[in-house]
């Protein structure tokens, strides 16, 4: 009986956590890691152009993941062929270490603000676009292959109003 009780809490707090969710994709990168040509694109569905919505980037990283941040460029594109493009940066780990996220493995969720408080209020098909910018230091050169990155996600969510 216990057993089904703790069941039954486990259900309804995941699903009671994820009431603002909207929308929420990942995308596979390759065995080998996040390469730096492959963008991941996420095409947004209609949403109500009157509700706000908070915009994040999700990541799921392994222990091959060799750096402390990350550095993406995001590209949204709106219905009238505007773009907006940002570069972002990101802590995945602590100064000792230890990796930020959420996870019970060596494989980390990482859920990273994008954006607060966006209308779609155009009517039409937005995008966004993902690319890692991953540089060593002091060289120009940027990563051609981001290892330890597993998937690539983007998530929106109602914003409280």
């Amino acid at each position: 009986m216990r057993n089904i009780l703790v069941i039954i809490l486990c259900i309804i707090v995941s699903v009671s956590c994820d009431q603002r969710r909207i929308y929420d994709q990942y995308k596979d990168a390759s065995d080998a890691g996040w390469h730096k040509d492959s963008l991941k694109l996420f095409n947004i569905p209609e949403l109500d152009s009157l509700q706000r919505y908070n915009l994040f980037i999700t990541l799921r990283n392994n222990n091959d993941y060799a750096y402390q941040n990350l550095f993406l460029i995001a590209n949204m594109k709106f219905p009238n062929g505007k773009t907006t493009i940002d570069t972002l940066e990101y802590e995945m780990a602590r100064p000792d270490g230890s990796w930020l996220g959420t996870g019970f493995s060596d494989l980390k969720e990482n859920v990273l603000w994008y954006k607060e408080g966006v209308r779609f209020s155009e009517i039409g098909s937005y995008s966004v676009s993902l690319e890692h910018a991953m540089r060593k230091n002091g060289v120009i050169q940027g990563e051609e292959v981001l290892s330890g990155i597993i998937d690539v996600g983007f998530r929106i969510e109602k914003a409280e109003n």
